[in-house]
């Protein structure tokens, strides 16, 4: 069997100010890197191949974690939000009112102008997965909150329509499985990054 666990970077000055990041190449903030440094991976997960977005936000959280050099992945960037970037969110539902619902309830054809959908990072992030999992039995990828999204998508079937079928925390890792059929599961959410934290102790989803 083989499995990938998923870590959301670190909190940036953006992630305090509620502002879409996107592919906006920001950093982690004083805050994120103290953040960051207080995390401890799993004994379990220490010894996965590494893989990280290219924005400086996610490298960053990786290099802190693994104390290494991670394996740059283009698929792991997080989704585009074209010209809403930099923005926040609640002001553009308040600007662009049902025009932004009506967007927003297309679930994972959600398009924000000039960005990409979450139904085009669902499909970059699968064809990755199919990829690095025939070279690689037990990978880690630090990426973002939209990838990790699509991941739980492709596990579970959830459209992006209404609520995750799984609440997911951000301060945590989250393990998918490859099955032999490749089928991509959920094994584990919520996993703890506290000093005392161990997989076994976060959430098992047997989701197909």
């Amino acid at each position: 069997m083989r499995r990938i666990a998923l870590i959301r970077h670190g909190p940036t000055d953006w992630n305090a100010a509620g502002r879409i990041q996107g592919h906006t190449d920001s950093e982690l903030s004083t805050h994120g890197r103290d953040t960051v440094s207080r995390w401890r991976i799993p004994a379990e997960l220490r010894n996965y191949d590494w893989h990280a977005s290219p924005l400086k936000r996610a490298l960053q959280t990786a290099q802190l974690l693994s104390g290494g050099t991670p394996t740059v992945t283009a698929a792991l960037k997080e989704m585009h939000w074209g010209e809403w970037e930099g923005k926040l969110l609640t002001d553009l539902r308040k600007q662009l009112g049902a025009e932004f619902t009506e967007n927003e309830a297309r679930g994972l054809d959600f398009h924000p102008p000039g960005g990409e959908t979450p139904r085009a990072v669902r499909a970059r992030f699968a064809k990755w997965v199919t990829t690095v999992t025939k070279a690689r039995q037990y990978v880690l990828g630090v990426t973002h909150k939209g990838v990790i999204r699509a991941a739980l998508s492709l596990a579970t079937g959830w459209d992006m329509r209404g609520a995750p079928p799984d609440k997911l925390r951000w301060d945590c890792a989250h393990m998918f499985r490859i099955g032999a059929d490749g089928g991509f599961c959920v094994e584990y959410l919520n996993i703890s990054l506290s000093a005392t934290n161990h997989v076994g102790s976060a959430t098992r989803t047997d989701v197909v």
